[in-house]
């Protein structure tokens, strides 16, 4: 930064922050909901910021004007959750001419007032989204590039995830061999490692490092990735951009046991350092919690129940989950995962990427000062050797013996030479002996890892294995309660039988016995019922006299009914006559 230096920088004090890792895959959707949150370090925080500073610097003489860094410093104040103060950067720089100002004048305002007002539940891509958007026109606009403007915004933060903590920024050849080699296996290609080697030739011609734009060209242009399909290339890159900023460590759809009404439901988990977060789906859209990770914490295998057979147990303090995963390899995966990020958090490590990258510097550190002391080794012979000829070149003149001291002192200059390429050659021995280490150590670290894996694996196998013995322990001993119980119930039931057959067998003797009596009272209610039916038919027959003798009767009923009606009327015909008559009686009378 030719501004933002790094005296400035190694001045501030080295500050932890917390970011939120909750993060979706496409940088244009964000979940509202803040979860866990990681540690990152100033310098970390830092980087996208230079970016849009020196995106800002249209004349690259290292100077911004006063009114582009008041809409810089609103956008992080917007994006850091800092309060503005609209008005502090004209009195910090009040005593200034009304010119641009220079990155060593902003760095104090941007910590005094911006940095060290940090809250701890800012979100971390956020702020590289916003300086994205100010720098990625500038650099990226009008280049054909193979890849979208997504993939390319996850380069660039990839790169300062690598890049080295001086500005301007770069990264080194060691981090570009370490991140296409990654993302080579990332798409399930292989490694070409002489291809590799006539691309550093190239590189060493010009210089040994890359800036972020140089690096996402490499990868946009197709250099190492020819002829392999775009959309694979997105998913390589997004694998690594899952892994290197999001913290992703393992990622996949697995069934939850709810606390309230006991059902399972399918979810996609995403494993962090010291959080597990879970979804509706996999586009990240909608969560629907997250189970907090601390030295406390356990993961241990379930035997099947509910129809579920790869179950195993996240215990916290305050709750515990259940969990079921699709098969029994990616139950184990899950279970080592998960207990490999508790052991790191209870030993106060940080992610395996971030161990990896420190580890890396270091070394590189190391072998750069081991260069610087052999440069000064260098420079000290050669001031020797100057010093020397200085001497004799004084008593040469002293003793007038010129050819003399010319043969020595080429002698001393042809002996210094050899001395010179012997330390040369020394140098170059050791660097590469250095090389060859730094390798051996990497892969010993890589078959350290691959064997702590595999006794982890072991372990677990071992564990759940003497689980099942246990339990088929347990189950045998129950099994041999359950027949001695049934054993002893059977001997009690053929008991109970028995008596029941005694019974049978006197109820038998008895009822035969009664069966004769029955018998007898049968035959006699038989004959008693011949008779009753000939008796009912002796009646049945006499019912139908009657009825006959009834049907006659009641046809002479109606006959005399019929008869004295006639009769009845007859009469009345005659009275009425008689009615008539009677007054001319009296008239005569």
């Amino acid at each position: 930064m030719s501004a933002m230096t790094v005296s400035h920088v190694t001045r501030v004090q080295r500050v932890c922050y917390c970011r939120c890792a909750f993060s979706s895959d496409h940088f244009n959707k964000r979940p509202e909901v803040f979860t866990a949150f990681i540690m990152l370090s100033r310098e970390e925080i830092l980087k996208p910021i230079w970016h849009a500073f020196t995106a800002l610097d249209m004349d690259h003489n290292g100077k911004v004007s006063k009114s582009q860094l008041k809409v810089l410093s609103h956008n992080l104040c917007t994006v850091l959750n800092i309060p503005h103060n609209s008005s502090a950067l004209e009195e910090h720089f009040k005593d200034n001419d009304e010119g641009p100002v220079s990155t060593q004048g902003y760095m104090p305002y941007l910590n005094t007032f911006i940095l060290s007002k940090i809250q701890p539940n800012f979100n971390f891509p956020d702020l590289n989204k916003m300086c994205w958007t100010l720098c990625a026109p500038k650099h990226i606009s009008g280049k054909h590039l193979l890849i979208s403007g997504v993939d390319a915004f996850k380069i660039w933060c990839i790169f300062n995830f690598l890049s080295e903590d001086k500005y301007p920024l770069h990264i080194v050849i060691e981090e570009i061999e370490y991140f296409l080699h990654k993302l080579l296996t990332a798409m399930g290609c292989c490694w070409n490692e002489s291809r590799f080697e006539d691309y550093k030739l190239q590189l060493s011609v010009k210089k040994h490092k890359l800036n972020a734009w140089e690096l996402i060209e490499l990868i946009g242009m197709g250099q190492f990735t020819k002829g392999i399909n775009p959309q694979t290339i997105s998913m390589g890159i997004n694998d690594i951009y899952q892994e290197l900023i999001l913290d992703v460590i393992k990622q996949g759809y697995m069934a939850k046991k709810g606390h309230k009404r006991k059902n399972w439901t399918e979810r996609w988990f995403e494993l962090h350092l010291t959080y597990i977060s879970y979804y509706v789906n996999e586009d990240l859209v909608e969560q629907k919690g997250c189970i907090l990770l601390d030295r406390n914490c356990c993961v241990e295998s379930l035997p099947e129940k509910d129809g579920k057979k790869n179950l195993f147990l996240i215990r916290c303090v305050e709750k515990s989950f259940e969990i079921n995963a699709p098969d029994k390899k990616t139950k184990q995966e899950w279970i080592q995962a998960i207990q490999d990020c508790i052991v790191r958090i209870r030993q106060g490590l940080s992610s395996a990427p971030r161990e990896s990258r420190q580890r890396r510097k270091e070394e590189r550190n190391r072998m750069r000062a081991e260069q610087e002391a052999m440069e000064s080794r260098l420079r000290q012979l050669q001031l020797a050797n100057e010093t020397k000829q200085a001497k004799l070149e004084a008593m040469s003149k002293e003793v007038g013996v010129k050819d003399v001291v010319e043969e020595q002192r080429i002698q001393t200059q042809t002996e210094l030479l050899r001395q010179y390429k012997r330390e040369l050659e020394k140098e170059k021995l050791a660097r590469r002996q250095m090389e060859e280490q730094v390798v051996e150590k990497s892969n010993e670290l890589e078959q350290y890892w691959q064997r702590m894996q595999e006794l982890e694996e072991m372990y677990v196998q071992l564990k759940e294995a003497l689980e099942d013995e246990r339990q088929a322990k347990q189950d045998e001993e129950a099994l041999r309660k359950r027949q001695a119980r049934l054993l002893q119930e059977e001997a009690s039931k053929r008991q109970e039988l028995e008596q029941i057959y005694q019974q049978q067998m006197t109820i038998l003797s008895q009822s035969q016995k009664e069966k004769e009596e029955l018998e007898k009272e049968r035959s006699e209610k038989e004959r008693a019922l011949q008779a009753a039916r000939e008796q009912l038919e002796s009646l049945e027959k006499q019912r139908q006299g009657a009825q006959e003798e009834y049907k006659a009767v009641a046809k002479k009923l109606e006959r005399a009914s019929n008869m004295t009606k006639k009769c009845k009327h007859r009469v009345n015909e005659r009275e009425g006559l008689l009615r008539i008559i009677q007054p001319r009686w009296q008239g005569t009378r």
